[in-house]
């Protein structure tokens, strides 16, 4: 029986996504990709934006065409919120959301469909189905005192780097999110099943890992003992085989001067911080319940560079949020510029059921959106280009990760700066010194040094 397995959105759906493989290859499924003739599609949903819904939809059509007898299954982020589910802030399971007909057209397409909560028993639900072929809707609320998953890959399919799953949850009420709703509390991963998951991927032959949740910055906060964020990355930087240790998305009111210098004195630590930003007006950010604003943003990302030598800053940024003027639009054009961001991935505000924002007035013009969103694009474009200018000259440690043509090497540097050069000796897999000679729009050029 051959099982394929698409993934939308984060980090951590790609990791449980290798999870779930994993699963149905101990059920006796054979594993193929996505493109190919499968009995089973598994898709791994996310429902961050209203785009997500229209993806899923068109998935499980194409799905359909290449297999008109196959199973399909949807699992995750999608199911979990609209399908059924209690609050991220209640364990009453019988608590069901709106949602209007578009989400149930979609839900209705699948043949069995799982929630975030039991995600890990999708092998045995299509296991069941498969039997008497009955739609199987498996969706629990979130408990309050939910344990993380004991359970570890061993292989991811990226050749060198591995995402590695450390937190789970939220417990922010961001006026805009429905992913509380989806991922329910916070759960972290024990210091010691993290030990075991690295040094299992490092004996086959991973050597960078990023360490990834729906909140990374609350990692341990549902520890009786005190264990943070750091102590993760100090555990896995003291393991043979471990070259480079990177992080997920962070919340700015989360990270303090304090972590920020132990984060310095860790040789593997890549200095590329992702900081959620959503706006760089305040009154937005305000309006958005975020925790933080831009002076502290600011501040923040001063003691970055106060305690890292050539690092990089990456962030989101929401278009159009409800009520969002033109002045409070400039400002947030004004603030990327202040910044000087290597990467910013630009979305424009996507309504959810179940969210403040949702029901606010004022709600912008999908043209408006789109207007700004293009303005954006440009300042963002011109900071890229500027941030890669400024490593001209530089030397940068680069992790080559593929062959991108005869001779010609990708990888990427400590910073996250896509860089490539050109080379007779097979480089993928290994980490050199290079000399960075050129910059392009979203890479630069250099020679390896001897």
């Amino acid at each position: 029986m051959k099982v394929a397995f698409t993934t939308l959105g984060c980090k951590v759906n790609q990791y449980e996504t290798q999870v779930l493989e994993s699963l149905f290859l101990k059920h006796g499924f054979e594993v193929v990709d996505c493109s190919c003739f499968s009995d089973v599609y598994v898709l791994n949903s996310c429902t961050v934006t209203a785009s997500c819904d229209s993806k899923i939809r068109q998935l499980a059509f194409r799905f359909k065409r290449i297999n008109s007898d196959a199973v399909l299954v949807l699992v995750g982020c999608f199911a979990q919120a609209f399908c059924c589910g209690s609050s991220a802030n209640s364990s009453n399971d019988d608590r069901k959301y709106d949602h209007d007909r578009k989400e149930t057209e979609v839900l209705s397409i699948f043949d069995v469909v799982v929630g975030n909560s039991n995600k890990l028993e999708t092998p045995v639900l299509v296991s069941n189905f498969l039997k008497n072929r009955k739609k199987i809707v498996e969706v629990r609320g979130h408990l309050k005192l939910a344990k993380f998953p004991d359970i570890a890959i061993s292989k991811f399919k990226h050749r060198f780097r591995a995402f590695i799953k450390i937190e789970d949850g939220c417990d922010r009420s961001c006026a805009y999110c429905i992913i509380p709703k989806a991922r329910g509390f916070i759960k972290s991963k024990s210091l010691e099943s993290l030990k075991f998951e690295v040094e299992q991927l490092t004996l086959n032959g991973y050597t960078e890992f990023v360490l990834v949740g729906i909140n990374l910055s609350s990692y341990g906060f549902d520890f009786e003992k005190k264990i943070g964020l750091c102590d993760a990355v100090e555990l896995i930087s003291r393991i043979d085989g471990v070259k480079r240790i990177r992080l997920g998305s962070l919340e700015p009111d989360l990270l303090t001067e304090a972590d920020v210098a132990r984060l310095s004195k860790i040789k593997q630590f890549c200095p590329n911080f992702h900081l959620a930003l959503q706006s760089g007006c305040d009154d937005v950010l305000k309006r958005m319940r975020r925790r933080y604003d831009t002076k502290q943003y600011v501040e923040l990302v001063n003691l970055i560079f106060k305690f890292f030598k050539n690092p990089s800053i990456t962030t989101d940024l929401m278009i159009g949020f409800p009520q969002e003027t033109e002045f409070e639009f400039v400002q947030s054009l004004e603030f990327v510029s202040k910044i000087g961001f290597l990467k910013v991935h630009i979305f424009p505000y996507s309504k959810r059921a179940n969210t403040v924002a949702a029901l606010m007035d004022g709600q912008v013009a999908e043209t408006e959106k789109k207007r700004r969103f293009s303005r954006m694009e440009k300042v963002v474009k011109f900071e890229t280009e500027k941030f890669l200018s400024g490593q001209k000259g530089k030397i940068l440690e680069v992790l080559f990760e593929k062959r991108e043509a005869e001779n010609l090497y990708v990888g990427h540097s400590k910073n996250f700066c896509l860089v490539k050069v050109k080379s007779s000796v097979d480089l993928c897999g290994r980490v050199e010194c290079v000399k960075i000679e050129q910059s392009f729009e979203t890479f630069c050029f250099g020679r390896v040094l001897k």
